[in-house]
């Protein structure tokens, strides 16, 4: 079974150590700042196999290149994105399978907040890195894609099962939870959602992973019910 660990690196930034629990196998998801990293992958054993990167901005990637270096670890990410990204020793399309230890993920083709982004599922341990598709209450901006590319990936996601764990890029849940009370003042299970990020923050906790079922409960963007809407809820979370 896939475990997932999240990493805070940069200014709000999670990247994700992976690790199958039968072989030790283990793997990062958008490792941009080494030191955090290398320090998270040490205090797990000191094995890197492989390097997931989800999309191409700085911010998931700046530290691919020592990080290979010092553990030798293969990287892949999308073919769509190739020209963009740090050497890819596999290119990946939605579809294929990545082998991790006993475990693999589906990768998942989400445009919308560039054009080559994607993401992994781990079915085994119901891991989904979601990058910057997905954030817990939110969606991430439109910098390349359109409000219907995003409308299809995140339709993907609800797809997936309730219990599923999403694990975003970044800790971004506190002031989205503020747009969506905005968005939906009415949603009791948001209302609730929100008391305990709030809480969390301030103890200085992660709000991260999150289950996909509270999201679609509470997440204004997965509870879109159309392209139209989703579409007014960024623009006007662009101005919030």
């Amino acid at each position: 079974m896939i475990i997932a660990h999240a990493i805070p690196i940069l200014s709000d930034n999670y990247a994700w150590l992976l690790r199958c629990s039968i072989t030790g196998i283990t793997a990062i998801v958008d490792p941009a700042e080494e030191a955090p990293i290398v320090a998270a992958i040490e205090d797990h054993g000191g094995r890197l196999d492989m390097i997931l990167i989800t999309h191409h901005h700085e911010d998931h990637i700046a530290a691919v290149a020592p990080i290979r270096a010092r553990y030798s670890a293969e990287v892949i990410g999308a073919k769509a994105d190739a020209h963009r990204l740090p050497k890819l020793d596999r290119a990946v399309v939605e579809g294929d399978i990545v082998p991790l230890g006993d475990s693999s993920a589906l990768v998942i083709d989400t445009p919308g907040h560039t054009r080559g982004h994607i993401a992994y599922y781990f079915a085994d341990g119901g891991v989904l890195l979601a990058g910057d598709t997905l954030f817990s209450l939110g969606c991430g901006r439109l910098l390349e894609g359109t409000a219907a590319d995003m409308f299809a990936s995140l339709a993907k996601f609800a797809a997936l099962p309730a219990e599923t764990l999403v694990c975003c890029g970044h800790e971004y849940t506190e002031s989205n939870a503020r747009f969506a009370l905005h968005a939906d003042p009415d949603n009791a299970a948001l209302k609730a959602f929100a008391g305990d990020v709030k809480a969390k923050r301030t103890l200085g906790l992660a709000t991260v992973p999150s289950l996909l079922g509270d999201e679609m409960a509470c997440n204004p963007f997965l509870r879109a019910p159309d392209v139209a809407t989703l579409a007014a809820l960024r623009e006007a979370k662009n101005k919030f």
